[in-house]
C-alpha cells in the first residue's frame, strides 16, 4: 500500500488546487529532475522483489524531486547487478532465446528507477553523503528528466487516489467507499548493462503478470519490436495471466456510439460508456484509442471530468496496434458495485484510404475507446455521405425519427444481437450479393476495383520455336486488374456453405446474419456478423494463376472465408481469457476451415497440413526455425525481433496441428479410424466442440479450461496413467515446442495359438526427454492394407509396448498418415 502522503503547500488549501490537478500531477511526474541535495555514495545496497534481486555494489545515486510530497525516482551510476530467475521452462527458454542465459544475471553501469513506494527508504541504511553532488546533477540530469515520462501514466494511476475529491462520482451503486483490495507496489528499472545493453525490468502488483523483462530492438526488416525476454506471477499463479499493462477497476456492460464519417479519412463521434465499478479505490481508468484521434471532451454524468493522452511505447503491441492510452480521472474514489456514465467526444483522420472505393477502419488504431477484448453491448449509429455503402457489426435497425438523414447524407443503426467483444464498421462503394445459409443471410459487399496497390500479372507468350528474336519478339500481356465484384457470389456462397458446415457441428450461428466487406491488403478479419475480407479472397483460380500463387498459397486463399466466418464462434462468441490463451482462437478457426477443405479435399488438407509443418521446421539465416519462437502460450509475445513471422507460424501453424492431434487421437479411440461412419456432429471432437460451446458462450476461455473439455472425451485407452487429463499434452505439446522425430525399434511378432502380439519399443528423438505423445501404430497385411493397432503413449527417449495383432499382420509402422506434428 501506499506510504502516508506529505500534500505540497501550494495544495493546502482547495482554493489553491491547479485547476486541472490530475493532468498538473501527470506533468509533474513526467518532468522530474534531480533533486541536487538527494545525492549520495551507496555501497552493497539491495532490492529485493520476489524473484528480482537488485544490487547496487558500489557508487553514486541521486533521488527526484517531490512529487506531492513523494520521491518517485533514483539514477545510479557505478557498479550493480541484477538477478532474476524465472519460474518454468517456458519463461527460462523464452529468457534465453534473447539474453542467452535462463536466469537473468548482468551487472550494469546506470540504472534508472521509478516507483510508487518506498524504495527510497528501503535504501537509506546504505547511503552515505557524498561532496560532489552537483557533478552528479550536471551530468545525469537530463537523462532522468527525458526517462521521467515513461512511467508518468502508471504512477498516475498510484498517485490519482490522493488527489482532492470533487464531490460525488456521478454514480450510484451499493458499493462501499472501502480501500482499493489490490496491493499497489511498482517498481521499473531502466538498465545499461554490460553485456545485454539498455533493458528494462518491471515490478508491478496491479498487473496479472507481476514481472516482466525484456527490451526495444531493431529487426533485419527495419521494424523496432519490443521483445518481452520474460513475464511472469511467481506469487500468484492461479490468476488468469493478462497483456494489459494496467487491470481497470471497471467493466464496460455497454456502448452507444454516434459517428459522421467524413470520407476519405476523417470520423467525428460521441461514444457512451455504461460502466460498473468492480473494485473500490481506483480514480485513474486507462482506456485504448487511436493515436490520430482527438479527444474534445470527457464527462461523466454529464460533468467534465479529467483526461490524458498518454504515447504508447515504440514496438509495444499497443504500439503496433496503432492506440495509445487514454486515462481518465474521476472526480472521487470508486465504489464497488458503482454504476457509471462516460462520455467521450473525439475526432480525427482514423480511416485510411486505399483507392478504388475502398476505405479501412483499423489500419490507424481502434476507432472508439476500449480495453481490449472484453464483452459488451453495442448501438452504433452512424451518419455519411450518399454515395458511400456503411457495413457495422451488430444487427440493422431502424432509425429513429429525431435521428433521420438531413440533406446530402445517410444515416445508418446497429444494434448488437448479443454481448460482443470489439465492434467495427467499413465502408465502400461497393456492389452487393445476398444468400442464405439456412435462416442466415449472408451479404457480400465488394467494389468494382482493387486498391491502388494490388499487384497486376504478367503472362508471357513466347514466340514460335525457330523464330527470329530479332523480328518477333515475345508479347507481353499483362491481364486486366481483377474485379471483386465479379466474384461476390462466388465468395458469399462460400461464406454460406462454411457457416451450413460449421452449424451442425459447433450448433447454431451465433447470430441472423453475416455481412462479408472486400478490405484491403492482404489480412482478413473476423468480427462479430462482420468479416473483413482481404481483396486476395476474391480471386478466382485464373486470377491466382496470372498472380503466379503456388498450389498452397490458392489453396489457403479459397480457405479464407470458411477460416473466418469459424471466428464467429471462435474469438467472437468466445473469447480468450489472456494472450496466452489467444491461440485458441487462430488455431481453432484455421483448423475449422482445414476440416471443411479435408471434407471436400483430402489432398489439399495434406498438403497444407504438410506446408504448416515445413513452415515450423524452415531455418533463418541464423539457422533458427519458427519453433525456437516458443510455445503458442507466449501468443504475442512470439512477435519479436528474433521472429518478426513468429506469432503467424507458430498459432496458425502449430495452433492448427495441435488441434489436428486432439482431434485423430480422439477418433482413433474409438476403432478402426475412418470405419464407424460417424455422422458430422457425433466424432468425439466435434462433441467436444458441442459442449465447449455450450458451456462458454459469451465468455472467455483458458487453455486450461479448454483442454478440461477435451478431457471429458478421453477414454480408458487415452488416459495416461490412468487420468482422465490432458495435463501432459498441455506440458509437452501446448507449453512445448517439440517437433518429434519417431523410430520404431526392435518390433518382435509372438504368436500363441491363433492369438498374435508385438512387442517393440518407440525412440523419440530431437525432443525434451520427458515429451509424451500419443502414437497411432499400424500393421501392414497382405497387399500392403493397414491395420490399425491402437495408440502408445511415447513417454520420454525410449517407449516399450505390446500389443493384440490380427492374422496375416507382418511388419509395424508408426503414424502412417501423419497426424502427430513430427518430423518426416
Amino acid at each position: 500500500m501506499l506510504a502516508a502522503w506529505v500534500w505540497p503547500a501550494a495544495w493546502a488549501g482547495a482554493a489553491e488546487v491547479p485547476e486541472k490537478p490530475a493532468e498538473s500531477l501527470y506533468l509533474a511526474l513526467g518532468e522530474v529532475g534531480l533533486d541536487p541535495a538527494r545525492v549520495y555514495q551507496v555501497r552493497d545496497a539491495s532490492l529485493n522483489r520476489s524473484s528480482v534481486q537488485i544490487t547496487l555494489e558500489d557508487g553514486k545515486i541521486g533521488f527526484t524531486k517531490d512529487v506531492m510530497g513523494k520521491i518517485t525516482g533514483a539514477f545510479f551510476e557505478g557498479d550493480g547487478e541484477i538477478l532474476l530467475t524465472p519460474p518454468n521452462e517456458v519463461e527460462r527458454k523464452s529468457l534465453s532465446l534473447f539474453t542467452g542465459m535462463a536466469i537473468l544475471e548482468e551487472h550494469f553501469a546506470t540504472a534508472y528507477f521509478r516507483f510508487n513506494d518506498d524504495t527510497a527508504a528501503e535504501l537509506r541504511p546504505d547511503l552515505r553523503q557524498t561532496e560532489d553532488k552537483q557533478e552528479f546533477i550536471d551530468h545525469w540530469e537530463s537523462a532522468a528528466k527525458n526517462l521521467a515520462i515513461g512511467d508518468a501514466m502508471r504512477l498516475l494511476v498510484s498517485f490519482s487516489r490522493m488527489l482532492p475529491a470533487k464531490g460525488n462520482a456521478g454514480g450510484e451503486g451499493n458499493g462501499s467507499p472501502a480501500e482499493n483490495k489490490t496491493p499497489d507496489r511498482f517498481l521499473h528499472a531502466r538498465l545499461q548493462g554490460e553485456q545485454l545493453g539498455v533493458f528494462d525490468v518491471y515490478v508491478d502488483s496491479m498487473t496479472t503478470e507481476e514481472i516482466q523483462a525484456g527490451q526495444p530492438k531493431t529487426a533485419a526488416n527495419g521494424e523496432t519490436y519490443y521483445d518481452v525476454w520474460t513475464s511472469f506471477s511467481p506469487q500468484s499463479r492461479g490468476r488468469a495471466q493478462s497483456d494489459r499493462p494496467y487491470e481497470n477497476p471497471i467493466a464496460i456492460r455497454k456502448y452507444t456510439i454516434a459517428t459522421e464519417v467524413l470520407p476519405p479519412k476523417e470520423i467525428r463521434a460521441k461514444a457512451r460508456l455504461n460502466c460498473e465499478a468492480l473494485e473500490s479505490g481506483g480514480r485513474a481508468l486507462l482506456f485504448e484509442l487511436s493515436r490520430f484521434l482527438e479527444i474534445q471532451g470527457v464527462t461523466l454524468a454529464g460533468k467534465p471530468v479529467e483526461f490524458i493522452h498518454n504515447p504508447a511505447m515504440e514496438g509495444t503491441q499497443l504500439s503496433r496496434r496503432g492506440n495509445d492510452i487514454v486515462a481518465v480521472v474521476l472526480p472521487e474514489p470508486l465504489r464497488a458495485g458503482q454504476k457509471l456514465e462516460l462520455e467521450f467526444v473525439y475526432g480525427g483522420e482514423v480511416l485510411a484510404a486505399a483507392g478504388g472505393g475502398l476505405l479501412y477502419v483499423g489500419a490507424r488504431g481502434t476507432w472508439y475507446p476500449n480495453r481490449g477484448m472484453e464483452m459488451a453491448d453495442f448501438d452504433l449509429e452512424f451518419r455519411y455521405p450518399q454515395e458511400w455503402t456503411l457495413i457495422a457489426t451488430g444487427k440493422p435497425s431502424a432509425v429513429s425519427p429525431e435521428h433521420a438523414a438531413k440533406s446530402g447524407e445517410q444515416v445508418s443503426h446497429w444494434v448488437a444481437e448479443r454481448p460482443m467483444p470489439v465492434a467495427g464498421f467499413n465502408l465502400g462503394k461497393y456492389r452487393e450479393a445476398t444468400t442464405k445459409a439456412g435462416d442466415v443471410t449472408v451479404e457480400t459487399y465488394a467494389t468494382q476495383n482493387v486498391e491502388r496497390d494490388f499487384p497486376s500479372g504478367r503472362i508471357e507468350v513466347i514466340a514460335p520455336t525457330g523464330a527470329d528474336p530479332k523480328v518477333r519478339a515475345p508479347e507481353v500481356v499483362v491481364p486486366p486488374r481483377p474485379s471483386p465484384a465479379r466474384n461476390e457470389v462466388r465468395v458469399g456462397d462460400a461464406a454460406a456453405k462454411a457457416i451450413e458446415f460449421f452449424a451442425e457441428r459447433f450448433g447454431p450461428f451465433p447470430y441472423s446474419h453475416l455481412s462479408l466487406t472486400q478490405m484491403p491488403g492482404r489480412a482478413s478479419q473476423g468480427w462479430p456478423e462482420l468479416i473483413f475480407l482481404s481483396s486476395y479472397a476474391f480471386l478466382d483460380e485464373q486470377q491466382r494463376e496470372q498472380l503466379h500463387f503456388d498450389s498452397q498459397r490458392s489453396l489457403l486463399q479459397e480457405s479464407i472465408p470458411a477460416h473466418e466466418t469459424a471466428h464467429q464462434w471462435w474469438g467472437d462468441l468466445i473469447g480468450w481469457s489472456s494472450y496466452r490463451d489467444q491461440w485458441f482462437s487462430e488455431g481453432l478457426a484455421n483448423y475449422s476451415a482445414m476440416m471443411m477443405l479435408q471434407d471436400k479435399n483430402p489432398p489439399g488438407f495434406r498438403e497444407i497440413m504438410e506446408q504448416y509443418r515445413d513452415d515450423l521446421l524452415e531455418k533463418n539465416k541464423d539457422g533458427m526455425t519458427p519453433v525456437d519462437a516458443g510455445p503458442v502460450t507466449l501468443g504475442t509475445r512470439l512477435l519479436s525481433s528474433r521472429f518478426p513471422e513468429g506469432y503467424e507460424a507458430i498459432s496458425y501453424g502449430r495452433g492448427t496441428w495441435l488441434f489436428h492431434m486432439l482431434r485423430t487421437m480422439l477418433d482413433d479411440a474409438g476403432g478402426a479410424p475412418g470405419k464407424r461412419n460417424l455422422g458430422p456432429g457425433e466424432e468425439p471432437f466435434v462433441r467436444a466442440l458441442k459442449k465447449l460451446r455450450q458451456q462458454y458462450e459469451g465468455k472467455t476461455i483458458s487453455t486450461r479450461e479448454l483442454l478440461d473439455v477435451f478431457a471429458e472425451e478421453l477414454p480408458q485407452s487415452l488416459r495416461y496413467e490412468g487420468k482422465k487429463s490432458l495435463d501432459w499434452f498441455l506440458d509437452g505439446w501446448v507449453n512445448g515446442t517439440a517437433v518429434p522425430r519417431l523410430e520404431l525399434k526392435a518390433a518382435r511378432f509372438t504368436a500363441k495359438g491363433s492369438a498374435q502380439t508385438v512387442a517393440g519399443t518407440i525412440l523419440q528423438k530431437d525432443a525434451p526427454r520427458d515429451l509424451i505423445t500419443s502414437v497411432p501404430v499400424y500393421g501392414v497385411a497382405a497387399g500392403r492394407r493397414l491395420e490399425f493397432l491402437g495408440r502408445v503413449f511415447a513417454d520420454g527417449e525410449e517407449s516399450s509396448f505390446r500389443l493384440s495383432v490380427p492374422a496375416g499382420v507382418h511388419k509395424i509402422v508408426l503414424d502412417p498418415f501423419e497426424t502427430v506434428l513430427r518430423q518426416r
